[in-house]
């Protein structure tokens, strides 16, 4: 029997909770969610939404948080932000989220959720908080000083996955750590105060393979090399062209001697549901222009109907608008319940 805490035994409970989901969807409540920091890019759609969706149509309680408040985690600016969270509901509706179906909302919009943090950060000690990979990472990555809601992010987390009780949340094998502090947290609490108020947490690992950008490295806005979903067919054929491969002729598939070449193949493969060596093959001798005219093509026939519905939505600003405040307001039903159930196991109740 592998141990509780490791890869083995989460990937034991994901394939178990995933053959449970076809036959009782309804069982499962499910919250991800991403930071308005920018546009989203295929790495997030096929990275995270794509499974977003499929969750929502299988049944499953479907809740998803445009986290506005970590955006000042490693960030000393909220420039634009508005813009980014209105932009962030365009690409998920524009993907096939659903609002009727699946609650949006956003951080700040509900106090009674980023009030839990309160009696979790009691629950969680400094050592805990500062060996988590994530904020190791996010700090080296932004040069910053270690921030109080830096340190504090996977307590945060955890308020946005118990709040709504969620029980099941899609991750990467890298994420498992953040899926471990929430069910220790929520372990915790029920101890201590007797009580069952939240549930057991469990990470549904996805299998899709990480998406590179256009230049072998992680796809990210910040190195220009990422595809984002709101891009023109233009816009995209241009910064497809504009990408750095090699001058060998001959098209392989090699991520670590040809990590330009291989990052255009892969992406080509994920959008023709193709295997990256086997469109090397067709393209054989035609070079990179031939691969990255392959590429364009590719992407573009994809997501046309993805951008078709995506420009509906650009020209509705006041619906947008809508779905967010109709979200804000089922997650503070929501969230008030929650807190009021925390209040009654600790006593708090005057």
């Amino acid at each position: 029997m592998p141990n509780e805490g490791s890869y083995e035994a989460a990937q034991q409970r994901s394939e178990e909770i995933e053959q449970d989901l076809a036959q009782h969807p309804e069982r499962y409540t499910m919250l991800t969610g991403d930071r308005p920091t920018g546009r989203l890019h295929l790495g997030h759609y096929f990275g995270t939404i794509k499974e977003r969706v499929r969750l929502q149509e299988l049944g499953v309680h479907t809740n998803i948080v445009i986290a506005d408040y970590q955006v000042i985690t490693d960030r000393d600016t909220t420039a634009h932000i508005q813009d980014n969270v209105y932009n962030m509901v365009m690409d998920y509706l524009a993907c096939g989220i659903d609002p009727d179906k699946t609650m949006i909302f956003t951080h700040s919009s509900v106090p009674a959720e980023n009030q839990l943090i309160l009696p979790f950060l009691s629950l969680v000690s400094e050592s805990e908080l500062e060996r988590n990979p994530t904020v190791k990472a996010e700090q080296e990555a932004s040069g910053h000083a270690l921030t109080g809601l830096l340190l504090t992010y996977p307590v945060h987390q955890a308020c946005d996955i118990l709040f709504c009780k969620g029980n099941v949340v899609p991750v990467g094998r890298d994420q498992l750590p953040h899926i471990e502090i929430t069910r220790t947290i929520a372990r915790r609490f029920n101890e201590r105060f007797h009580c069952s108020v939240f549930p057991n947490v469990d990470g549904l690992l996805t299998s899709t393979p990480l998406l590179p950008g256009l230049d072998g490295r992680k796809m990210s806005k910040s190195y220009g090399n990422a595809i984002s979903l709101s891009m023109s067919a233009e816009e995209t054929a241009k910064l497809i062209k504009k990408s750095k491969t090699d001058s060998e002729r001959m098209i392989t598939f090699d991520p670590e001697k040809r990590p330009g070449v291989s990052a255009l193949l892969t992406t080509a493969a994920i959008c023709t549901n193709k295997r990256p060596e086997e469109i090397a093959a067709e393209i054989g001798m035609g070079g990179s222009g031939q691969l990255k005219s392959y590429v364009t093509t590719a992407v573009n026939e994809y997501f046309a109907p993805l951008r078709e519905r995506r420009h509906s939505y650009e020209h509705d600003l006041d619906y947008i608008k809508d779905v967010l405040h109709e979200g804000n307001r089922h997650a503070n039903e929501i969230a008030n319940k929650t807190l009021d159930e925390v209040r009654e196991a600790m006593g708090m109740v005057y």
